[in-house]
């Protein structure tokens, strides 16, 4: 069993830069690649950017491309959402997702683990 726990959320001002931490209690990290989702209230969860077990392979959706940046420390069993320049409409519960396999995908149900999500809240 994969426990994921997401910190760093908050409320910011649109323009305003905020990262997502998200740390995984599993013995070999490296084994699983790691998603960011987010949901905004009323709509389906979306995949934001996904990154592959090595950290070698990141990519990330149309919406945030240029903007977020996903990254990952196996040594600290952690996931990373750097987000900067940030929008009202990236508003949402940010969650964490483990996959047990080495390469990312964007869909929420190749996911076989989450984290509780954090909430991020902008500002106009």
């Amino acid at each position: 069993q994969v426990q994921l726990v997401e910190s760093g959320g908050g409320l910011v001002q649109a323009g305003d830069s905020l990262t997502l931490s998200c740390v995984a209690s599993v013995l070999i990290f490296g084994s699983y690649a790691m998603g960011w989702f987010r949901q905004a209230p009323g709509k389906e969860r979306e995949f934001v950017g996904g990154i592959s077990g090595s950290g070698a392979s990141t990519f990330d959706a149309d919406s945030v491309k240029g903007r977020f940046t996903i990254s990952r420390d196996n040594g600290k069993n952690t996931v990373y959402l750097q987000m900067n320049v940030l929008k009202p409409e990236d508003t949402g519960v940010y969650y964490c997702a483990a996959r047990a396999f080495r390469t990312p995908r964007t869909g929420a149900r190749d996911y076989d683990y989450w984290g509780q999500g954090t909430q991020v809240t902008v500002s106009s």
